[in-house]
């Protein structure tokens, strides 16, 4: 996609960079300003998080370049949200006053969060804050409220209790007691989520500037674990997730829980009692405690006799806190230690993550009491109902009227971004919870008399249906097969419609679960929908796949804004009684107007159109490059659709083919006027077919790959040249025509390829007036179709090979293939590619990732199915067996069945709620590991058309290389298993290796739409392009905006701000604040931690990136042993063969070598050697640094000749691929002079000790420890960190220079094309100064660059 750069404003806000806290409001929270994640600068960031290129803004090629509504950001706009924070004082009762920093824009609510989570306060939950006697309302926002400005004094006031206040204060203080406990993220619950950052940093990273550690050279204890040294074949899994010491939670109460005696009776309640709770002190005191309107006391119940009144100490306490602190004197002690260490933990260690992040392992935890989770499992709290008034959430009104928020400018936008974020977190957190419920059997159907399969639910107004093909809808396209799929394809047309964002067209809230081998499809309800009958609502698309076709002018009215940015072709189609139907969308899209007036659209699983390769069509022939491959292949279902992503990257290609066309004509024209004016330009129409004989051969794909920037440049003025000329002269539009006929445009006079979605349809037909253009559009998906094969796949397979792309695991590896669009049906295609390369060893890794994703996927099929026949009660033995026969060599696992327990009386013969589609409970058990991989290596060669050569799982670790832990991860993974932290002995053939206790939960795995914060991306974009031309304070300026927009949609924590906070740190890193570059890293690995997976390799990543700034501000043992992390985790999920391990381990024996452990540090950089040489050529420069620095370390322990010999091996490849003259040969040359004297006087001083024994009179030699600075400098050569020292001066001559250079440019282009338009363009209104926003002005700016 082409990053418009130019159309944003460069204005940099006014206080950008200010106190994240004064965002925020307090010390407590996290700041505002902390967060975000896409491509790094040097594009060194993990596939994965491209992703953010997709749909921000239609590409512009379609016709003429329209600015998307809101995209006139200006100057102005930006400085709105900038409002300066100021500080009132807070008056609380027992507590000295203290000052707080707020912002106009923050809510009163906000500050009452912040005193609910500040130490000294934190267990007061019902107050309301009054200034000048007034009370301020909860919900006001700061600005508004009058007479509040700097150093206002706010009065906490203490309120009397309600039930509800009463219940929100005991979770609270539950909170508190848990606030160090993690068994909620182990569980998966309220968005908790595992982090261990501070394990290996020892605390906060901040105050190192107070220890002083490191540089007085203490002994650091640098041996790593045995398992982390190179070579080392055994993989542990209980490092993963190392003893936190905070976990041992400190004991404050035994018990706290309601007490049998709720509710209080009518005489009590009328006396102020609220509720009645329960608790055992840690001195193991029973007392039975009133919460009464005005506060909480003992009273005198005992567990079997009610006693109301007021027991002694008669001490009446507004909050529970203070009266368990009179009562219990260990709860005072402890309770006060927790709170300190609950303040002092990062607060992106306890913050929620928007989406909830499972942990595939979990240490034994005790289960203890606790009357909060009890409550919540039996009140199932829909949503949080008590802090909404009116009960369970009416989600389709919530998602609509967020999307219906104006939009006009900045701070609009941003509202409405939140809002919708919010909404679809809220959504995705209550969907997934019912779609358990349901599948468990905890949900009445709301069709209870049908069979299971057919059954559907309706909880917390949310509706749930089963993946089962119900009343044979899917018949003509695989039955259950096409069931199963059809919510995924849903899902991804909700997430394009939603992206396009046409005013007044509604979709569903949609979210897609996999529990238990189920699939349940939840949405939100369309008003009205339950009354009527589907028939009278439809009033656009088919309910019969075609056969019945309705059509409705609003709906193709509104649908028509959608065609251009998806490619959609407004299309014809007859309908059962022979008439003409007009269609702007495919015919199973269905248009439904609700009850509340509202245009929705449902059942977008067609969107795209289909993948000719996977639908054999009888009497239509594939193009040559299809057939090659073996296309097209008979698939499970008829639903395999192109991805959005191929279906741009097409068009995109299409697109310069088109220019490259009218470009050759035009220049032919122009030479036969030259020659003559009289000839007519004929020459043109004869060599275009020539061209577009075969416009899809590989040339043509891999020839634009390289011209990507200044192509396109070159192409927007083509563009405007055409249009320029278009109204004067006949033969340039001859010369259009022509273009756009050869590559399959819509239109004669513009480029414009669109696809119609219902060719190949069965069922759907197409007026006779129509068949020249089905024909084209035929065509045009044959090509889409060829162009996957001959330029998708062999150009992911080139990146990889560049290493351009890295992928670690399975996950990583399907994003990147996803990027291109290749779907990931197509891997085995991929894998027989990569096989295939000439570079085949440079490719191992992505071929042993692909092998492992392809047998986990085969597996998670086959898994899928055999999960459906297990009861609830032989879960666990179920999954534990399935795992022994997939990975334990151990040759025959006997499952366990479930009725071994206990005996029961009568054997009653049905069951009434059994799993939907259960068949025989026990047929689970049979399975054997021969049977299972037998059907693994079949769904590998039905599924992905790949051979695997194995059969039992020893063997395909034998042959592939593969790791039978990495395998372990990527099954549990894509299933949802949570399986016990201990060691596992796959190997053993005496036992198995897994038993029904080590299997602790099944999780969801849920799939979702992901709003987007658009303008926060634009943003961080230009940021990031400012950065590439070389201005990085620009830069710097730009993306802290961003921050702060991203943090205004998406709160605290997410995966984009992730991004923006690495790419800030490296910022800071160069410009040489290492203490912020250590701050905005941590908070990016924390994120990355919380957000992503502990083992994600984006995480791991971020590891590196932090071990480095902090040897850089001299924390070396903290260095270290994020090192070490990273390799472990490394190890983890792909193991030592890996191109990123070369990078680790040149960063790891560096800092060794810093440290003078210079034999360990060896190990390290022998190993990089090995891989380097490995994966990018005995020949190349990476190879020819790592030489050098194994060099350097020999050197250090005078043993000249070995270093001798690996300088030379470095100074021959410069030599040869640089020429003699390169600075590089010569430091090379120089130092190899260097090592030879050294050599040389070693040798004299060792002749005179054999000549003269021991009276030898020898000066002592000296060896010298490296330097830190010498040692940080390759850490930021190998980082691929340049700096190069320019004075502030320099700089702005360099400035003055390119803007010079520029205006020069622009007079002579003007000169020279007076009748053509420029082909930049002009230059934003925010910025007039900033001459460097045009991307030709800095073409290559020796300012300090970042290279990869």
């Amino acid at each position: 996609m082409v990053i418009k750069t130019d159309e944003l404003p460069a204005a940099a806000p006014a206080d950008s960079a200010r106190e994240p806290s004064s965002q925020a409001g307090g010390k407590g929270r996290p700041g505002a300003a902390e967060l975000l994640s896409v491509m790094l600068l040097n594009g060194d960031c993990p596939e994965s998080l491209k992703k953010e290129e997709g749909p921000t803004e239609p590409p512009r090629e379609n016709g003429l370049d329209e600015a998307e509504p809101g995209e006139e950001t200006t100057g102005q706009e930006v400085i709105v949200i900038q409002d300066t924070g100021f500080s009132v004082k807070i008056l609380a009762p027992g507590i000295e006053p203290f000052s707080l920093q707020v912002s106009p824009q923050e809510m009163v609510q906000e500050i009452h969060q912040v005193l609910m989570d500040r130490e000294d306060t934190c267990h007061r939950t019902c107050f309301s804050l009054h200034l000048d006697g007034n009370m301020l309302d909860h919900f006001s926002e700061l600005r508004s409220v009058e007479g509040l400005q700097e150093g206002s004094v706010l009065r906490v006031v203490e309120e009397p209790y309600t039930v509800r206040e009463a219940r929100i204060h005991v979770r609270h203080v539950r909170d508190l007691l848990k606030s160090l406990d993690p068994s909620d993220a182990f569980n998966g619950v309220d968005c908790n989520s595992l982090s261990f950052l501070s394990v290996f940093t020892d605390g906060d990273l901040g105050d190192s500037g107070k220890r002083k550690k490191g540089l007085e050279m203490d002994p650091i204890d640098c041996t790593p674990p045995e398992y982390i040294l190179p070579g080392s074949r055994e993989r542990p899994l209980c490092p993963l997730q190392p003893q936190n010491r905070d976990w041992k939670p400190l004991q404050c109460l035994k018990v706290l829980t309601m007490s049998g005696w709720n509710p209080p009776p009518g005489n009590r309640k009328m006396h102020g009692d609220l509720m009645y709770l329960f608790v055992i002190t840690a001195e193991d005191r029973q007392v039975s405690i009133t919460a009464s309107t005005r506060g909480f006391y003992l009273n005198q119940s005992t567990a079997y006799h009610f006693n109301p009144k007021p027991a002694s100490p008669r001490f009446l306490s507004h909050s529970l806190v203070e009266l368990l602190n009179q009562i219990s004197p260990t709860f005072k002690k402890n309770f006060a230690v927790l709170q300190k260490k609950r303040v002092q933990r990062h607060p992106f260690e306890r913050i929620a993550t928007p989406f909830q992040v499972y942990s595939w392992t979990a240490p034994q935890a005790e289960h203890a009491m606790d009357c909060v989770r009890a409550e919540d499992a039996y009140t199932s709290r829909l949503g949080y109902e008590e802090h909404i008034p009116g009960q369970t959430r009416d989600w389709n009104e919530e998602l609509q009227t967020t999307r219906e928020l104006p939009r006009k400018n900045l701070p609009e936008r941003l509202l409405r971004e939140r809002a919708i974020f919010k909404v679809h977190s809220d959504f995705t957190a209550a969907a997934t919870r019912g779609a358990m419920a349901v599948i468990d059997g905890n949900v009445m159907a709301i069709n209870p008399s049908e069979e299971t399969k057919m059954q559907m639910f309706i909880w917390n107004n949310i509706f749930f249906s089963l993946g089962f093909d119900v009343r044979d809808h899917y018949k003509d396209f695989g039955g259950d097969v096409a069931a199963y799929v059809a919510p995924a394809n849903d899902l991804n047309g909700v997430r394009t419609y939603n992206a396009v964002d046409v005013e007044g067209l509604y979709t569903l809230g949609t979210v897609v679960v996999d529990y238990r081998g189920y699939r349940v499809t939840a949405q939100s309800i369309i008003p009205g929908i339950l009354e009527r009958d589907q028939e009278q609502s439809v009033i656009y698309g088919s309910i019969d796949f075609g056969k019945t076709v309705v059509s409705h002018p609003r709906y193709l009215e509104l649908l028509e804004r959608t065609s251009r940015p998806l490619k959609i072709l407004r299309h014809r189609v007859l309908n059962d009684r022979g008439e003409e139907v007009e269609l702007c969308s495919s015919v199973e899209c269905k248009g439904i107007i609700g009850n509340d007036g509202r245009h929705y659209i449902l059942d977008l699983l067609r969107t795209f159109p289909p993948d000719l390769n996977f639908l054999p069509v009888p009497g239509e022939r594939l193009p040559e490059e299809c057939t090659r491959a073996g296309f097209p292949r008979t698939h499970r279902h008829k639903l395999c659709c192109l991805r959005q992503e191929l279906v741009d990257a097409f068009v995109e290609h299409r697109y310069l083919l088109f220019m490259k066309l009218a470009a050759l004509q035009l220049m032919q024209q122009k030479a036969s006027k030259m020659e003559s004016s009289t000839t007519v330009g004929n020459g043109g129409p004869p060599s275009l077919e020539s061209e577009s004989e075969d416009p899809l051969g590989p040339e043509a794909g891999s020839e634009e790959e390289g011209s990507s920037a200044s192509g396109l440049a070159k192409v927007k003025e083509l563009a405007e040249t055409i249009a320029s000329d278009d109204g004067t002269d006949p033969r340039s539009r001859e010369v259009i025509r022509n273009a756009c006929k050869a590559v399959g445009s819509i239109s004669s006079t513009a480029f414009d390829v669109r696809f119609n979605p219902d060719i190949f349809s069965p069922g759907v037909r197409f007026p006779e007036s129509c068949q020249a253009e089905v024909r084209d559009q035929k065509q045009l998906l044959k090509d889409a179709a060829a162009f996957l094969l001959s330029c998708q796949i062999p150009g992911l397979v080139k990146d990889c090979t560049d290493h351009v792309v890295l992928p670690m695991d399975g996950a990583t590896l399907s994003e990147v293939m996803r990027q291109r669009g290749i779907n990931m049906r197509y891997l085995g295609k991929v894998l027989d590619l990569v096989l295939r390369s000439p570079a085949r060893d440079q490719l191992d890794h992505v071929y042993k990732i692909g092998i492992g994703e392809l047998i986990t996927r085969s597996a998670k099929h086959i898994f899928k199915t055999y999960l459906q026949g297990v009861e609830l009660s032989g879960l666990s033995a179920a999954i534990s067996h399935f795992l022994n026969c997939f990975l334990s060599s151990y040759p025959n696992p006997v499952a366990h069945l479930p009725a071994d327990e206990l005996i029961s009386k009568k054997r009653n013969r049905r069951r009434r709620n059994r799993p939907p589609g259960a068949a025989d409970n026990t047929a689970w058990a049979v399975m054997t590991p021969q049977e299972l991989w037998k059907n693994i290596c079949q769904e590998a060669k039905n599924y992905f058309d790949f051979s695997l050569e194995c059969e039992t799982v020893d063997q395909a670790v034998e042959s592939y290389g593969l790791q039978k832990i990495t395998l372990l991860r990527e099954i549990s993974l894509k299933t949802g298993i949570q399986i016990l932290l201990k060691e596992y002995s796959f190997d053993s053939r005496h036992k198995p290796a897994f038993t029904e206790e080590d299997v602790l939960n099944i999780f969801p795995v849920v799939k979702h739409v992901n709003p987007k914060a658009s303008d926060a991306f634009h943003f961080f974009q230009s940021g990031q392009a400012k950065v590439q031309q070389g201005f990085l304070k620009e830069g710097c300026e730009l993306i802290n905006e961003a921050l702060n927009l991203f943090n205004n949609v998406y709160g605290a924590m997410h995966v984009e701000i992730c991004a923006c906070l690495r790419l800030l740190a490296r910022l800071h890193y160069i410009m040489g604040d290492y203490a912020e570059a250590l701050s905005n890293q941590q908070k990016a690995v924390l994120m990355s931690e919380r957000v992503m997976g502990i083992e994600h390799p984006n995480t791991i990543q971020e590891y590196m990136h932090l071990a480095l700034y902090c040897f850089a501000s001299s924390q070396l043992s903290t260095a270290l042993s994020l090192l070490y992390r990273a390799r472990y985790l490394t190890l983890l999920v792909f193991g030592e063969d890996h191109p990123e391990m070369a990078l680790l381990d040149n960063n790891i024996g560096l800092v060794l070598h810093g440290v003078m452990e210079y034999d360990l540090s060896l190990r390290f950089l022998e190993n990089a050697l090995a891989v380097s040489t490995k994966y990018h050529g005995p020949k190349s420069l990476k190879v020819a640094l790592s030489h050098h620095l194994v060099a350097r370390v020999y050197e250090s322990k005078a043993e000249f000749r070995s270093a001798l010999q690996h300088e030379k091996e470095g100074y021959t490849i410069y030599k040869t691929q640089l020429g003699e003259d390169h600075e590089k040969t010569k430091e090379s040359s120089e130092y190899l002079k260097c090592l030879t004297q050294q050599a040389v006087a070693l040798q004299r001083t060792m002749n005179e000790i054999y000549r003269n024994g021991s009276s030898a009179n020898i000066p002592p030699l000296k060896f010298t420890a490296p330097s830190m600075a010498s040692v940080l400098e390759q850490l930021n050569v190998i980082n691929g960190i340049l700096f190069i020292p320019l004075s502030q001066k320099d700089l702005e001559n360099l400035k003055a220079e390119v803007a010079r250079r520029h205006q020069l440019q622009e007079a002579s282009k003007s000169r020279d094309k007076a009748e053509e338009p420029m082909a930049t363009e002009p230059e934003p209104a925010g910025a007039p100064e900033d001459a460097a926003s045009q991307p030709q002005a800095a073409k290559d700016p020796p300012s300090p660059g970042l290279q990869g």
